[in-house]
């Protein structure tokens, strides 16, 4: 099955995306979500991944200062308990709808292909695992996952006990579950045509995260081809 994006055959009415755009930028000096890349902002970039892989997104975990810049862009998810990072944010997010699935991305991973959104997605609705994730040379990514709703309670206890880490709090909303955190691995997806990325990066150049200025520079220099 290949997957490339809008019109893959599901209704969607059951899932819903968000952008992950808290965090204090301490290494990019500034705002990360409102950074410009290739022409616009980071937060611009992740919203339009969402639409390209056919899913209505909003933006949770931003800090309050940031959120009237960012109601500009997208609805808005307050964060009752800010300061506390992504899960956070997650846990606002999963209150705040009623979808079964809800597909999160951070806002610094402007080269994801929207195919991998879809599939994803679609493996998570397969399996019904409550987490599914990718992983790349053998590691697993935090982001983008699929999280259902059922779950929040058991990410809510690793919140309130002060597990802030995210994949460790998946694994543990899995295992609250009875089962194990869902995975792909993504070069087997791009090799066998069932993920696609117009541009033809490889798997790798997908999950850069931009959290600095050189960072920003080396994904400059990857959409321009000067970085193979």
């Amino acid at each position: 099955m290949s997957v490339s994006g809008r019109g893959a055959g599901y209704n969607d009415a059951d899932a819903v995306g968000f952008v992950l755009a808290g965090g204090q930028s301490s290494r990019m000096g500034q705002n990360k979500a409102l950074v410009e890349f290739a022409g616009r902002p980071l937060v611009a970039h992740a919203l339009a991944i969402f639409a390209q892989a056919g899913l209505t997104a909003r933006i949770a975990g931003a800090a309050w200062q940031a959120r009237a810049s960012l109601e500009a862009f997208a609805p808005v998810i307050e964060d009752a308990t800010p300061g506390l990072g992504p899960l956070s944010g997650i846990c606002a997010a999963l209150g705040a709808t009623t979808a079964r699935y809800a597909v999160f991305l951070s806002v610094d991973l402007p080269l994801l292909p929207p195919s991998l959104l879809v599939y994803l997605l679609h493996q998570a609705r397969i399996t019904e695992r409550a987490v599914t994730v990718s992983m790349v040379s053998g590691f697993a990514q935090t982001f983008p996952a699929v999280i259902d709703r059922e779950v929040l309670p058991a990410l809510l206890n690793e919140l309130n006990a002060g597990r802030l880490g995210c994949y460790s709090a998946f694994e543990a909303a899995s295992k609250a579950m009875g089962e194990p955190t869902g995975s792909v691995a993504v070069e087997l997806l791009a090799q066998s045509g069932r993920v696609t990325d117009k541009h033809g990066r490889p798997p790798v150049h997908w999950f850069l995260n931009l959290n600095s200025p050189a960072d920003l520079a080396r994904a400059a220099g990857i959409c321009s081809g000067r970085i193979a």
